[in-house]
């Protein structure tokens, strides 16, 4: 059954988080390892973990198409953990839990938006990654043979061996118990947890319950380090149901190797010969008396690597961390932000205004620092670093590098710089666009290309991520040859998407063209583009986010998408000021400057635009009062004052009456009903509430010099 077990609801969330996580991990293991052609014995067991793990907790959660599919990944890899030299040049084990990973990320968003998610069928999968773990068993399949043969006819102890300074352990349920085989399970993972488990018998318990006759007949068998026995005895005296138990292989046996021929039958007898369940459980399991110290001292030796690798982790000292839903935080966001409004219109309260009250501007101070302290730390727990967005890119390269024959190398930077989670969540799509973009139109199809143009061989796209003044900049680039203009620039107009004669446009305009919607260069639709829709998809979705996103190329040399982002959307800093009786807000993180100017220094183009020169540059200047309509007595520039804004490398100086002065804003967005008069693209993100309960609308600064 794959539908969600009824009382396991509360836990789907936490499910998919940690399964979402440890896949993530499993890409980013694979991918750097078939990168460095390299895989560790550490690799191999951190693989293994993690589908054992995902096997587990889709088990639990009654996901039974999941647990099979992990379960298949994870028989592939005991069999290299056997084995590590069996994962050379075999790149067809990458391919298939490249697969396997797909179908797993896939299956997680069906759980997450399917409320009557029933589950996929993964026969398919399952079949591929079966025929994988025969290839890499080779001449072993005669052997595997062997064992079933050997499981069918009950010669159970004959299926699990004990080397050197190792035991086994047999372990009976109690009868009529039933399920033995879900037991032995539960049993051996709690083993596992503390201790290195070698082998075990029957090897299929979690998933076949024909393996709880077996069991019920010749017992379940563990085998371990001899140093742990001491210890796991303890557990399995504690497990449920565990009727009796017994060592299998002691220390005699190990003294004398010549006998180990013998050993199978003498195993087989003593399973014959099982012990009656009247016997206690330490009578049926005799020690030497020096086990206990070992175990000890192996319990002690463990513990302290553990400690050890948590001060590691956590610099010295102890660190705990907590998954918090995020519809909580952006409840706890929004409760600071109304906050921040109230203490701001408790200040600001006009009937203040005039009156000398020390100790109430001295605790006024006091909560304006408390205020700032909570908000820098919510705004902190939102936080986080890019790393997740920019390691996925990775796979993205790797299958455009196998699938067009490029020889690519993604390098990335930054990708500890930390942005809102909300910002993060838009940033995937935008992303993947651009990263697929640089591989398929950047990179050359011909290396012959690269070299003529002294460039190596291996193409480079680079991601990267800085922070400044407020936002985030965001740069995908590739030293690929470049955006031809002159073929951009007659697409264009092919497809009729120019607005003035084609000889007005700059190179940097047309650049930008590739961001138009439908535009493509591509003549023939492939599986990445010719569409005409990435890129546009790619614009609009970084404008949700309050970003913007322009481009940079140079022929020959390669091509660069610069993205700026804030770090938040929901608090900002603001410049208040007054038009008539409208206040607005300007994010201070695109003014440059303001500045006070006499009539005769304001300057006229061609059509008659008033603009004003500064520093050897003209800027355009837009009257606020006109573009919105405004009615207002400062009409004269030597009355009002202008701010200097950019975005998007463009400027212009926006006329207003006054500066009121620079205020922490909270970001409301426009009621519904206003939607359709598109209010962002006339130059407005949005409103804020004022510390004496009017509204102050939020400058675009981005649509707004569009628009001019």
């Amino acid at each position: 059954m794959a539908k969600v077990e009824a009382g396991m609801e509360g836990m789907v969330d936490m499910y998919l988080f940690e399964t979402t996580t440890l896949i993530d991990q499993l890409d980013e293991i694979l991918l750097r390892t078939e990168q460095a052609n390299e895989f560790t014995e550490d690799d191999i067991n951190e693989v293994f973990r993690i589908m054992h793990t995902v096997k587990g907790s889709s088990a639990m959660m009654g996901f039974e198409n999941l647990q099979k599919l992990a379960h298949k990944g994870e028989d592939m890899f005991f069999i290299i953990r056997e084995d590590p030299s069996k994962m050379k040049d075999i790149g067809f084990v990458y391919d298939l839990v490249f697969q396997m990973s797909d179908l797993f990320k896939a299956e997680i968003e069906e759980i997450r938006n399917n409320p009557d998610y029933e589950g996929t069928d993964f026969s398919d999968m399952i079949a591929k990654l079966e025929d994988g773990a025969r290839i890499l068993k080779g001449e072993l399949d005669e052997a595997e043979a062997g064992a079933n043969e050997a499981a069918a006819s009950g010669k159970a102890s004959s299926a699990v061996s004990a080397g050197e300074n190792q035991s086994v352990i047999r372990v009976f349920f109690e009868q009529d118990c039933k399920m033995e085989n879900l037991r032995a399970f539960l049993l051996l993972s709690r083993l596992k947890e503390s201790f290195d488990i070698i082998d075990w018998f029957p090897k299929d318990v979690e998933n076949n319950a024909e393996s709880g006759a077996l069991i019920q007949e010749d017992g379940f068998l563990i085998t371990l380090n001899k140093a742990d026995v001491e210890e796991a005895v303890k557990i399995v005296e504690q497990s449920l149901n565990v009727d009796t138990y017994e060592i299998v292989k002691d220390e005699k046996e190990e003294a004398a190797p010549a006998a180990q021929a013998a050993s199978a039958p003498e195993a087989e007898k003593s399973a014959e010969s099982k012990p009656a369940p009247a016997e206690t459980k330490k009578e049926s399991a005799p020690v030497k008396k020096e086990a206990p110290a070992a175990a000890a001292a192996a319990a002690a030796k463990k513990q302290e690597k553990q400690q050890s690798a948590q001060q590691q982790v956590s610099g010295g000292g102890k660190q705990s961390l907590i998954s918090v839903n995020l519809q909580k935080l952006d409840q706890l966001h929004d409760i600071v932000g109304e906050i921040i409004t109230t203490e701001s219109m408790v200040v600001s309260n006009p009937e203040l205004e005039g009156l000398k009250l020390e100790s109430f501007q001295k605790a006024a101070r006091e909560l304006r620092k408390l205020t700032d302290e909570l908000q820098d730390s919510v705004m902190s727990i939102r936080m986080v670093p890019l790393v997740g967005p920019f390691q996925k890119m990775h796979r993205i390269v790797r299958d455009m590098k196998q699938k067009l024959g490029k020889n690519v190398e993604l390098v990335i930077e930054g990708e500890d710089t930390e942005v809102d989670k909300s910002i993060v969540d838009n940033l995937n799509d935008p992303l993947m666009h651009l990263v697929r973009n640089c591989m398929d139109h950047g990179i050359e199809e011909d290396v012959n290309e690269r070299i003529e143009h002294g460039k190596p061989e291996k193409g480079t796209i680079r991601l990267s991520a800085t922070s400044s003044a407020g936002e985030v900049i965001i740069t995908v680039s590739d030293d690929g040859g470049g955006i031809d203009t002159d073929r951009v620039l007659q697409k264009a107009e092919d497809a009729g998407l120019l607005t003035k004669p084609a000889s007005e446009y700059s190179e940097r305009e047309i650049n930008n063209m590739i961001m138009l919607p439908g535009f493509s260069t591509n003549t023939e639709v492939t599986e990445y583009s010719g569409r005409g829709v990435g890129m546009d998809v790619v614009k609009k979705n970084i404008e949700k986010s309050g970003g913007s996103i322009f481009v940079e190329s140079k022929r020959y040399e390669g091509s660069s998408f610069i993205i700026k982002i804030p770090l938040t959307l929901a608090i900002i800093a603001g410049m208040e000021v007054r038009v008539g009786d409208i206040i607005f807000t300007v994010p201070t993180s695109a003014i440059k400057q303001s500045f006070k100017i006499t009539s005769n220094q304001v300057i006229y183009d061609t059509q008659g635009n008033e603009m004003i020169m500064m520093r050897g540059e003209c800027y355009p200047i837009l009257k606020l009062f006109q573009k919105f309509n405004l009615k207002t007595d400062i009409t004269d520039f030597e009355e009002g004052i202008l701010i200097l804004v950019e975005a998007d490398g463009k400027s212009v100086c926006l006329f207003a009456d006054k500066l009121i002065g620079e205020q922490q804003v909270v970001v409301k967005p426009f009621p519904a009903y206003l939607s359709r008069y598109n209010l962002k693209a006339e130059g407005l993100s949005g409103c804020s509430i004022m510390g004496d309960g009017s509204i102050s609308l939020i400058i675009d600064v981005n649509n707004i010099i569009d628009k001019q």
